[in-house]
């Protein structure tokens, strides 16, 4: 009896051992298997299409691959949770549970090809097909298939699950050369697929199996009867319900693949060209009002003429960070030029500079908003500039010279304020100027007679709207440059207008009358033409924006009847309609501006007094600033401190302005005494009873 009962427990023993002698040949196997076959190659997934993306991290344009695929990376959780359900469902039901390979799988794959004598389904797992997707091998061999599984216990040993299904939505087949989830759906759906329907993603599922056999730009009924498998495996694995399978299949199949979205073109190229290895950009750039405003130039550009093009250039003047950038009104449209980036076009900008010029009379002390100035026929040397309609208004006010863009009048305050001081003044912001080879500034300037890019002119609107102080503009995000200890520079950046000249400038601006059916809104702007009809300009800002506007032809070619205010100008009103409402465009007045009307004003305001009251007429007989001199480094001990000023000759009274502003002091004496509000340049400007002035720079500094 025993020794017939010692016999099946004999042969369980040997067939246990057995049993495990080859799990340990086969353990061995593998593991010299796995050693010949190397680390996985990973590295390979690591080429993917450079993006640039929107400050919001959204996508403004993907480039493709050096070898011409689009290869978007996404990560797993900003995926359509309905999408990574129906993937699961369908190809890899136990993927969070198997180590590679599925061993159920692989029975149930043998046991249908004994049975029917043809393969019935695979047995590959998700890992399995990121390990042939890093490997792609045309043969389908049991070699091959062997190295598919080792190459998955390898990837599952490395990598976690999620990195694993990233890789599948990074390099999955979707047909031609899309490759990964996200160039799928933006090419079939022209969406992110953070969120599909339920069609959509079920397509989605269905055409890695056989993507070139299923792409449904050109095998539609084909793409759809996989989709519809994908559904109802779902239906069926309990994944969605009835009603919506039903749904699902009714939904459409897309016929064609979209475009890629191309937002900031101009930009992102030169963003991918200035640092060609890195693969994602982030653009201060706001996605949905760089469309608007793209769609913006693309209509206005259609019904000015089919050569016109239209640049568009928004920040947001508190940070300098642009919003938007409008080089053209179709990057790819060839009668436009549209690869050319109009906003750093050098152009002549017309009158566009007139309010810098009449800013720098109110810094200087030679005019106020309410100075009366003559608009006569006026002759400077062989120089006779003329109004734009040709015609003369008489005696107004400085205003309103500003606001109707009068000729004559600004090239008389040019003619005070000197070509060259302005010009340097606007370098000093931060502004490009170009002149004609071998020429120096003349009283041209005022009227277009100096080349200017777009950028720089929305900077200096965007300085005036910040009190005078400039701004560099910025088009992505990085680290601000470190302040080191001592170093004034980082705090004090550099100015284009004292803030009492740059609120008279803004509050002038503010009363420009709006071009034909546009909305008298809270925006102050400036238009400009530049000579023959070649370009329209305008520049404007309201309490957080400054938008510059550029249309004409790139060619050059001059297109009459084009101006700033019929052409430009209504551009520049519906791109601040399309940012936001508006707001008030100026801070409140300084406490040294003078708020009134003409006869407010010190008698030497009353009236322009053209050149003679500039700086030119000092020592001849005019007053001369004794204390500060010019250059000088004035250190104050206490906050409340006051600073001498003295001035000899010239006529009493006299009238002293710190950066522009009239200073109460005695008219009748020779000194008077300022009390500084911080640290910083200032500009002393004093004159005497003929007009006659002296002006220097000097810097207060405070006692440490």
């Amino acid at each position: 009896m025993w020794r017939a009962l010692a016999k099946p427990w004999r042969l369980a023993a040997a067939l246990s051992a057995a049993t495990v002698a080859a799990a340990l040949v086969l353990a061995g196997a593998i593991a010299v298997a796995l050693d010949r076959l190397g680390p996985p190659p990973i590295a390979a997934a690591d080429e993917t299409s450079v993006v640039v993306l929107d400050r919001k991290g959204r996508l403004l344009r993907p480039f493709a691959t050096r070898d011409g695929r689009w290869r978007l990376a996404i990560a797993p959780e900003r995926v359509d949770p309905r999408y990574i359900d129906l993937l699961l469902a369908y190809e890899d039901k136990r993927f969070h549970a198997h180590r590679g390979v599925d061993p159920l799988a692989v029975l149930r794959a043998g046991w249908q090809l004994v049975s029917n004598g043809r393969v019935v389904s695979g047995a590959s797992t998700l890992t399995m097909q990121v390990a042939r997707l890093l490997e792609p091998r045309t043969d389908r061999s049991v070699a091959t298939k062997l190295k598919e599984m080792l190459r998955a216990v390898q990837l599952e040993a490395q990598l976690s699950k999620r990195e694993i299904l990233a890789l599948y939505l990074k390099l999955a087949p979707f047909g031609g050369n899309l490759e990964g989830l996200r160039a799928a759906s933006l090419a079939y759906f022209g969406k992110e697929p953070y969120r599909l329907a339920l069609h959509e993603a079920a397509l989605l599922v269905a055409l890695p199996q056989s993507p070139e056999r299923r792409r449904p730009d050109r095998f539609a009924r084909a793409a759809k009867s996989a989709r519809d498998r994908v559904i109802d495996r779902a239906l069926k694995a309990g994944v969605i319900e009835t009603g919506d399978a039903l749904a699902a299949k009714a939904g459409p199949v897309p016929e064609r693949r979209r475009p890629f979205p191309m937002l900031a073109a101009h930009l992102a190229q030169a963003e991918v060209a200035r640092a060609p290895a890195q693969r994602s950009h982030t653009l201060t750039v706001d996605r949905d009002r760089q469309a608007a405003l793209e769609a913006l130039a693309r209509a206005r550009a259609a019904q000015l003429g089919p050569r016109h093009s239209v640049a568009i250039l928004a920040l947001d003047h508190a940070t300098g960070e642009v919003l938007a950038h409008v080089g053209s009104a179709g990057f790819l449209d060839a009668r436009r030029f549209g690869q050319i980036d109009m906003t750093r076009a050098v152009r002549s900008p017309g009158s566009a500079l007139k309010p810098f010029i009449y800013g720098l009379a109110f810094e200087m002390g030679l005019a106020h908003p309410k100075t009366l100035i003559e608009d006569r026929p006026t002759r400077f040397g062989a120089y006779a500039p003329r109004n734009f309609d040709k015609d003369y208004q008489g005696t107004v006010s400085v205003a309103e010279a500003l606001q109707m863009s009068l000729n004559v009048p600004a090239v008389q305050v040019l003619h005070a304020v000197g070509p060259t001081r302005l010009l340097a003044r606007l370098r000093v912001a931060g502004a490009r100027l170009a002149l004609p080879q071998a020429e120096t500034p003349g009283l041209a300037v005022a009227l277009g007679g100096v080349g200017i890019r777009l950028v720089d002119l929305a900077r200096l609107y965007a300085a005036v709207a910040r009190g005078g102080e400039s701004v560099g503009l910025r088009h992505r995000f990085e680290a601000p440059a470190p302040v080191f200890p001592g170093d004034t520079r980082a705090a004090e950046p550099p100015r284009l207008l004292t803030p009492t000249a740059a609120w008279y400038v803004a509050k002038t601006l503010r009363g420009t009358p709006p071009p034909e059916n546009a909305a008298w809104e809270a925006i102050a702007f400036k238009t400009g033409t530049s000579y023959g009809y070649r370009d329209a300009w305008a520049a404007g800002f309201d309490g957080r924006h400054a938008i510059a506007v550029w249309t004409g032809r790139p060619d050059g070619a001059p297109a009459p009847g084009l101006t700033g205010i019929n052409a430009a100008a209504p551009i520049l009103h519906e791109a601040f309609a399309r940012l936001g409402p508006t707001r008030a465009p100026f801070r409140p007045a300084p406490a040294t501006a003078i708020v009134g009307d003409t006869a407010d004003l010190p008698p030497p305001l009353r009236h322009f007094r053209g050149a003679q009251g500039s700086l030119q007429a000092a020592g001849a007989g005019g007053p001369q600033i004794a204390f500060p001199p010019a250059g000088a480094r004035v250190e104050v001990q206490r906050r409340d401190a006051e600073v001498a000023f003295k001035a000899d000759g010239g006529a009493l009274p006299l009238t002293w302005f710190v950066n522009g502003s009239p200073l109460r002091a005695g008219a009748h004496r020779r000194n008077a005494f300022w009390r500084p509000d911080g640290r910083g340049f200032v500009r002393l400007t004093v004159m005497d009873r003929s007009g006659r002035t002296d002006s220097v720079v000097f810097r207060v500094e405070h006692a440490e």
